[in-house]
């Protein structure tokens, strides 16, 4: 079964690495932590149902899906990261 998500390995990674980097900007923001946690949870868990069921339908472009989901973190990730050494 997990064979079929391989290809999306590394982006499933630097995805949860994104995560991580907007949720401790959302903190250094002063977001109430639970309702940052709950929309959170919320998020991972649509992502989960869009990407197990996009994953079976959209393997054959498993590349080009991965290519513009990596381009996608490296974007907000230098947002994020740029936003947080202005102090915003």
């Amino acid at each position: 079964m997990l064979e079929q998500y391989l290809p999306f390995v590394g982006l499933i990674i630097f995805g949860n690495i994104e995560n991580l980097v907007l949720s401790s900007q959302g903190v250094v923001a002063g977001v109430n932590p639970i309702k940052l946690g709950i929309a959170s949870i919320l998020a991972v868990s649509m992502w989960l149902i869009v990407g197990t069921f996009g994953t079976q339908i959209l393997i054959d472009y498993s590349a080009f899906i991965e290519c513009i989901g990596g381009l996608a973190i490296v974007i907000l990730g230098a947002q994020a990261m740029i936003t947080s050494i202005r102090g915003e």
